[in-house]
Order: structure tokens, then C-alpha cells, then sequence
């Protein structure tokens, strides 16, 4: 980028960094009223709708020619690009952006040192990623690249916010293409990250997304064992999360080989009881009743039981704890988990 595409954006840098949780709090609203529709595949768990990640408002207020002001759809006097010295009512829809502000906010987060801004930067990046349009703006921009650089970036806030602005451009299915390329980098955050920590549940958020079509579902097939490992250590949210991604991966067949050889936690069958979180053993059962589905042949079986705490001698084995349990949960008294129950042991 030469000096002389520099120098009249020095000016403007603060009004793009003015990019607050107001930018958010109104796409919020919006959202109340207009609804983004994302076809489902019908045996998966749906994911999360794209979330709207907001910082912390602060007292900042709109300047004209910030982000903030045209996220917001807010009247205000706004200098034209060709005359800052002029203003202008610019009324502008959050779902249309200019394609010149997306730049200058890609260009600012690959050079802006404070965390704060940076994350204030993400954040609009991520509600304004919520539109299919600035979906293919950004990409088009090279800007899931310059994004996913941040999974790395020395302070966690920063790096919640990376995993929410992915989250959010992962619902175009040509941005998974280019997403799927950092699942390792992300399996990384949540094995290293604190349990129950923002960064673990933002990072199995985007996997939920990744996960739902059955196009790259093999690149996850690494993630099973500590998706597993997760539902026993963490809490209720993280628990349905991780769920949430293993129902979508044992929806589909060509998954199942991974899923049952996968090294799973003993204890894992000791959820399947009426104490568990409902959200929790919903799921659960959701995610038994796709593993009873699947029938190997006898030797297939025979060279699975030879595998020390592998999945399948976990749940599916006759030695398997899971079946005397399932019998204690037709006494549930919700009737959804007794239906769920009846559907497994059948």
C-alpha cells in the first residue's frame, strides 16, 4: 500500500476505530425484526443463528463518517469521501455497507497494536458478517484471511472475536471453503484454552456451523475424541455445544468408522441419567440413538472390542453400561426424553 492511499485515511482513523457495541446493540434490533433463514440438513442439530458479539458500549458516540454511525443506520452528517470539508444525511442500511468501509476496516485491523480497538474493529467486522452481501465482500477482500490471523493474537479477547466474526462469515458456504483450512488452529484453541473459558465455547460455535453440511465433515473427524472428552468436564453450554457437533457428524454414515474407533471417556455413559441437564440429555440421546443406527459387521465388531476405550466398547458393546441406564431413563418424567429412550432401545 503506497503512502499516497495512506495518507487520506489517517484522518478517518479515528471514526473507524468509533466502532462500538452501539453498532451491534442496533443490528440486535434489527435482527428482532428480520430473520436469516439457513437451510438445515434435516437429521443434523441446527447451529447457532449468527450471533450479533458486542463489546462493552463505553462513551463513545457516532462521528460522522464512522461505522458506527452507518451500522447503525443513524442520520448523521457525513463528509463525502470527495469533499470532507462538505456534509451530507446519509441514511444507510446495516445490511449494505459501503464496499470502500470494509477495506478500510481490514486494512486497520492488520495494522492497529491496541487489543481494545482491534476487537472493537472484529466486532463490527462480525455483526456487519452477518449479511450475506458483506459474507462475499469480505471474502472477496481477502478478508477471512486477514481475519483467521487473529486466532493467534496474543490477547484472548481479541481472539473470541476473531472465532465470532468466523462464525458469523461461515454461514456462506463459499467462506467454509476457506474457513475449514484453520480447523486445526481451532481444535488447538479449545484443547489449550481454560474449560468453559469464552474461547472454547466461541471456538465450538464456528465448529457447530462447519459442521452441519456433510461436505467437510471429514476435516473434523480429529475432533471427536476431545469433543467427548469435553462433555464430561465442562459446563451445561459446552456440553450442548460439543453435542451439537456430534449429532451433526453421526448424521452422516460416512462418519460412523471415526466416531466409534474414537478415544472416549468411561464416564461418558454416566450422563445418560435423569439428574443431567435436559438441553444436555436431549441431545445425548439424539447422539445414541445415531450410533445404535449403525450395525457393523461381526468381525468389524470383533476388532473393535480389541480397542482399549474406544466408543464403541464404551456405548455400543454388550459390556456397555449404557443399555441398563437407558432402561432407568424410560421413568424420566418428561415425556420427550421417555420417547427418546424408547427410539434407542429399539
Amino acid at each position: 500500500m503506497g503512502d499516497g492511499r495512506v495518507t487520506p485515511r489517517i484522518g478517518n482513523m479515528r471514526a473507524l476505530l468509533g466502532l462500538v457495541a452501539g453498532a451491534g446493540a442496533s443490528y440486535g434490533i434489527y435482527k428482532l425484526i428480520s430473520e436469516v433463514s439457513v437451510k438445515r440438513n434435516k437429521k443434523s442439530v441446527p447451529s447457532d443463528s449468527p450471533g450479533v458479539w458486542s463489546s462493552s458500549p463505553g462513551d463513545l458516540t457516532p462521528k460522522p463518517g464512522s461505522l458506527l454511525a452507518k451500522v447503525s443506520g443513524l442520520d448523521v452528517v457525513c463528509p463525502r469521501p470527495a469533499d470532507v470539508a462538505s456534509g451530507d444525511i446519509i441514511h444507510q442500511s446495516p445490511d449494505n455497507l459501503d464496499p470502500q468501509h470494509l477495506k478500510m476496516l481490514l486494512s486497520c485491523l492488520q495494522t492497529n497494536t491496541k487489543p481494545s480497538d482491534r476487537c472493537r474493529i472484529l466486532v463490527t467486522l462480525g455483526n456487519a458478517a452477518a449479511f450475506t452481501v458483506n459474507q462475499n465482500l469480505i471474502r472477496e477482500y481477502e478478508g477471512i484471511h486477514i481475519i483467521a490471523g487473529f486466532l493467534s493474537d496474543s490477547a484472548a479477547e481479541v481472539r473470541v472475536q476473531t472465532l465470532n466474526a468466523l462464525n458469523n462469515l461461515c454461514m456462506n458456504i463459499q467462506n467454509q471453503e476457506q474457513i475449514m483450512v484453520y480447523v486445526p488452529q481451532v481444535l488447538e484453541l479449545i484443547e489449550m484454552s481454560p474449560v468453559n473459558s469464552d474461547l472454547q465455547l466461541g471456538a465450538l460455535r464456528l465448529m457447530t456451523n462447519l459442521s452441519v453440511t456433510e461436505k467437510h465433515q471429514h476435516l473434523l473427524k480429529d475432533s471427536i475424541t476431545l469433543l467427548l472428552s469435553l462433555l464430561v468436564v465442562s459446563n451445561e453450554a459446552l456440553q450442548i455445544q460439543s453435542l451439537k457437533v456430534l449429532v451433526n457428524l453421526s448424521s452422516n454414515p460416512d462418519m460412523m468408522d471415526d466416531i466409534v474407533q474414537a478415544q472416549a471417556p468411561a464416564s461418558v455413559v454416566l450422563l445418560f441419567d435423569a439428574r443431567t441437564a435436559f438441553a444436555v440429555l436431549l441431545r445425548l440421546l439424539t447422539f445414541a440413538g445415531n450410533l445404535k443406527a449403525w450395525r457393523p459387521s461381526a468381525q468389524v465388531a470383533d476388532e473393535l472390542r480389541r480397542k482399549q476405550d474406544c466408543l464403541f466398547r464404551v456405548m455400543l458393546d454388550e459390556s456397555s453400561q449404557l443399555h441398563s441406564r437407558l432402561v432407568q431413563l424410560l421413568s424420566h418424567p418428561d415425556g420427550e426424553i421417555q420417547a427418546q429412550v424408547a427410539r434407542v432401545l429399539t
